[in-house]
């Protein structure tokens, strides 16, 4: 699998952080540089989480609208609250699913932003969910084992403001919740899959689907991104998990860059421009 190039600039800082009850938060810095050629692959590939190249003809058909004018105004977030928000939402989980798939490998189906009613307000249910197969099993004969891992990870994202605010606390209050909602974003996701014609990951989603019957392990993650100019250690640091089910396998990311509000707009725009 070829990593996107832009996944280079998301990095191990090297450095231990930890909550005041001792829980290890991994730190993870986003030093991006002004390279356009890897600002216009990322657009592309940016792009394909709303909406497939291969479709959007399609989609804006009888609309009267350009490409870019038809992404603008029914895919893409844009410029009106709560666009700003909901653009530094996705783009902070889109980012973060990157991390898990082409730096940690897991199997990470990205579904979540396709056919959203409403382009400024954020998709409903577990932010992300990644899979994670043994060597035991196999889709095609419906062979699992129970060591197989389903990762529901929560993303909360200030890329804007003069004072931190409690991010990763609210990630980890949101991750409480996914051991309801996750039966609902698998469905969302095999019917989006389905409708892409990817059977192969349709058949991924369908063995998490019945905890009971094929059991596996259920992992969890929370994770704040925040942009430097607005990040202070306490933020993160008083953080609490010990209310959440799954404390004893939640995992707690930290993610730092700067002027990320400067890229995000930029990657839309790119995104939009050169559809």
């Amino acid at each position: 699998m070829t990593s996107p190039a832009h996944i280079k600039w998301l990095k191990d800082s090297g450095k231990k952080l930890k909550t005041t009850a001792g829980q290890e938060i991994q730190l993870l810095e986003f030093q991006h540089t002004d390279d356009a050629t890897i600002i216009s692959a990322w657009a592309k590939y940016f792009r394909q989480h709303y909406c497939l190249d291969k479709v959007l003809d399609e989609a804006r058909e009888e609309t009267g609208l350009s490409r870019k004018q038809y992404l603008e105004q029914f895919v893409f977030p844009n410029h009106r609250p709560p666009g700003p928000s909901t653009r530094a939402g996705d783009f902070a989980e889109i980012l973060v699913a990157d991390y898990f798939e082409y730096l940690q490998g897991w199997t990470v189906p990205r579904t979540r932003y396709r056919l959203k009613p409403v382009p400024n307000e954020s998709t409903k249910g577990t932010d992300i969910l990644a899979f994670l197969l043994t060597k035991k099993t196999n889709l095609d004969k419906k062979v699992y084992s129970a060591g197989d891992v389903l990762m529901s990870i929560e993303v909360k994202a200030q890329f804007s403001g003069g004072k931190a605010k409690a991010r990763l606390q609210e990630a980890v209050d949101d991750s409480v919740k996914d051991q309801l909602r996750k039966a609902f974003s698998l469905n969302a996701m095999k019917m989006r899959l389905r409708a892409d014609g990817d059977i192969a990951n349709v058949r991924l989603v369908e063995r998490f689907q019945n905890l009971a019957d094929r059991p596996y392990q259920a992992r969890y993650t929370a994770a704040a991104f925040h942009c430097t100019g607005n990040y202070d250690n306490s933020a993160v640091t008083e953080v609490d998990i010990s209310k959440h089910p799954g404390k004893s396998t939640l995992t707690l990311l930290l993610v730092k860059g700067s002027t990320m509000m400067k890229l995000v707009n930029r990657l839309y725009e790119a995104a939009a421009n050169e559809a």
